[in-house]
């Protein structure tokens, strides 16, 4: 039976009111005496259908949320404060958040600006990146699981089916989730990464924006057979005008295979700060320091003084590329311009290898000067952590960086063009 009473108190918490339930659990306004805050006090019902299997199955549910979102601090993540899983009490203490879910905004008469939703998957991709690089991945990312509070906070919360990794504690497994927000890997109950997450954020941006599912169906199989076999109708059929760009964006982080699909929450947020000027990866997912020592060690940099620097690092975006993934494919328009922090890549034009890249090299200063085709493809050989320089970026930057960034970049430039014609010739006379 469920008790529809409210406790007075819950451990040390003070409870003051109910803030909602769901299938497992009813969650409370509560106050904590000591520190004199507000709480939200997320409870289980003490016998879900009088079932015993069931309550151990939300006990261990509880216990891996707790394990999982206490291992996150990151301003776009709720933070748990406190947990108790006992035989008769079953809670967990949790940032309160005055505000509501992104649910309200799905439904094409409530759906919010365009530049509001790029912001808040912005801020989504970054949170995920950080809890995926903590060993965390939420597999059930849904407008339901995102809270915006009254003054614009972003949060992700409900990390109770969180895989963590090098956790001592049983994982949930099987087909558990919400169906329309699942990746084709995790329906197929295949082993997961990250990159569902990335999926999941996929759709909830597709519904934000569209006011429709990417994947819609009568019932649960139908979905899942689209969601497995079938692409979205383009998003600009549901809200016309929508920018081109942006639907790029969205079916990447769509793509059913995973060596298309985005490789991390960074690099989709990339993606969306280029695409919308008024995004900024301006948190620590590489942090500040790590990047100005980094490029304090980079040939390029060495002229550069502390603020130039500093500019430079705001006028850039730095992602990471796993080994054998490409992070350039011949033929394809881009205006970016790449230093290598870490790791090596190779460089191929038709398929057949040219040169080997290492730390402190750089590429892509052809198209940064022209917007032109990429003339021959980068893939990683390894583990590669990149400096991607966009020229709109270069351009808020102080004169006297400008004047030192494209003195340096010219010099590297001709030094490239040289090392070129020297190969053509020994190539020629070769022949």
């Amino acid at each position: 039976m469920v008790n529809n009473s409210i406790p007075q108190k819950l451990g040390k918490y003070k409870v003051i009111k109910e803030l909602g339930r769901g299938g497992m659990g009813i969650v409370y306004l509560a106050s904590d005496p000591f520190i004199k805050r507000l709480v939200a006090v997320k409870t289980a019902f003490s016998d879900p259908a009088g079932d015993p299997k069931a309550l151990a199955r939300v006990q261990q549910q509880f216990f891996n949320e707790a394990q999982a979102a206490g291992k996150l601090v990151h301003p776009h993540i709720i933070s748990v404060y406190d947990a108790a899983v006992e035989e008769d009490q079953c809670y967990i203490v949790m940032e309160y958040l005055d505000g509501e879910t992104l649910e309200n905004y799905c439904d094409k008469g409530f759906l919010l600006p365009v530049k509001r939703v790029v912001d808040i998957i912005f801020k989504c991709a970054k949170a995920l990146d950080y809890a995926h690089r903590q060993g965390v991945v939420h597999r059930d990312i849904k407008p339901s699981n995102i809270i915006i509070s009254k003054k614009g906070k972003v949060k992700i919360t409900d990390f109770g089916i969180a895989m963590v990794e090098a956790s001592d504690s049983t994982q949930p497994i099987g087909l558990i989730g919400s169906v329309r927000y699942m990746s084709p890997e995790q329906l197929r109950e295949e082993t997961l990464t990250s990159q569902t997450d990335i999926f999941s954020l996929g759709v909830v941006m597709y519904k934000l924006l569209g006011g429709d599912s990417p994947f819609p169906g009568e019932s649960a199989h139908a979905v899942i057979y689209k969601i497995i076999n079938e692409e979205p109708v383009p998003l600009s059929r549901h809200r016309p005008g929508i920018p081109e760009s942006l639907g790029a964006i969205i079916k990447r982080a769509l793509e059913k295979e995973l060596g298309k699909r985005y490789q991390t929450g960074i690099e989709f947020a990339s993606e969306l700060s280029v695409a919308f000027s008024h995004l900024r990866l301006s948190e620590k997912e590489i942090g500040q320091q790590e990047k100005f020592n980094a490029l304090k060690q980079i040939k390029f940099f060495s002229s550069f003084n502390s603020a130039e620097l500093e500019e430079v690092i705001k006028a850039s975006l730095w992602t990471t590329y796993s080994s054998s993934r490409h992070i350039i494919t011949e033929g394809e328009i881009d205006d970016s311009f790449y230093i290598i922090v870490s790791g090596r890549v190779k460089v191929k034009k038709h398929g057949r290898p040219l040169a080997v890249l290492e730390k402190g090299d750089c590429f892509g200063e052809m198209a940064y000067l022209g917007k032109t085709e990429r003339t021959a493809s980068i893939v990683a050989i390894n583990d590669v952590m990149l400096m991607k320089i966009n020229a709109s970026l270069m351009d808020q930057a102080s004169r006297n960086t400008q004047l030192r960034f494209y003195k340096v970049f010219i010099t590297t430039l001709i030094k490239r063009l040289t090392k070129t014609s020297e190969l053509l010739t020994r190539t020629g006379n070769a022949g």
